[in-house]
């Protein structure tokens, strides 16, 4: 397997620390950190890698005001694309998100600025998203004339439902602050965003891995079935996970009282 130091990152920044935790960072703050197709090979490579090196909790940010503002109109622009071509295009935006949402490592995105088009679209392949009050979220497609193509039919019309979607994408209604929140595109709003998604990959990262990996892909697999296969799956992955020899010791300090108890602070 390819280290992760020698991935030749030119887009985004890299790092882990000694507790496992890996920070990702998009690295095109003049561009506000549009999403070229360069990005996007380099994310799809990241997150490949990632599940294999033993990182137990990911932090993903931006470099300077904004998380990112989507997809990067000059290159499409420049790029005078045939529709097989960016069909071709957006198949490896799927990609690299799949990578993301599928690949078993907690993944916490701390958003500031924009988070606009497909950066909404890359934000909602992760599995926990944090918001300053700088943050502000939007689906301009309409306005560009042009369409979603990197999930936000599925995962951003899962986290707000269909109707809201339809309506930023028609309107360029854009949500900030609490409203954020309150449909669903945030999970929190803080004053510093990248200090508490740090937090939540800390607490993400004590946990077991395979716990962590199932709840950061099983879930997602559930969604995509009937409700009578998830229950089967659901059941089959409690089989595994929760038996574990990881959770032992843990159900041990349970059965005998001394385990923290479960309670508002």
């Amino acid at each position: 397997m390819q280290p992760l130091s020698d991935l030749p990152l030119a887009n985004l920044t890299l790092a882990l620390d000694a507790e496992g935790i890996a920070t990702v960072s998009l690295n095109r703050p003049a561009k506000r950190n549009a999403l070229d197709i360069a990005t996007i090979e380099e994310l799809a490579a990241v997150f490949t890698l990632l599940p294999r090196a033993g990182v137990r909790a990911c932090v993903l940010r931006g470099e300077g005001a904004h998380f990112s503002a989507g997809l990067d109109l000059v290159e499409h622009h420049r790029a005078d694309r045939s529709a097989a071509d960016f069909m071709q295009v957006c198949l490896r935006w799927h990609e690299a998100f799949n990578r993301m949402e599928y690949g078993g490592v907690p993944i916490i995105a701390a958003l500031k600025g924009a988070v606009v088009g497909g950066g909404l679209e890359l934000a909602s392949a992760a599995h926990v998203r944090v918001a300053d009050e700088t943050t502000y979220f939007g689906l301009p497609e309409g306005q560009r004339g042009l369409f979603t193509g990197g999930g936000a039919t599925i995962r951003v019309a899962g986290l707000i439902g269909k109707a809201r979607m339809i309506d930023m994408m028609l309107s360029g209604r854009l949500y900030r602050g609490a409203e954020a929140v309150q449909v669903g595109l945030a999970q929190y709003l803080v004053p510093d965003s990248e200090a508490k998604a740090y937090e939540i990959a800390r607490a993400a990262a004590q946990n077991p891995p395979l716990s962590n990996f199932a709840i950061c892909s099983a879930i997602s697999h559930m969604q995509n079935m009937s409700a009578l296969d998830a229950a089967y799956a659901e059941a089959a992955v409690a089989g595994v996970v929760n038996t574990q020899e990881a959770a032992k010791a843990r159900l041990d300090a349970f059965a005998k009282g001394t385990a923290a108890k479960v309670k508002p602070q």
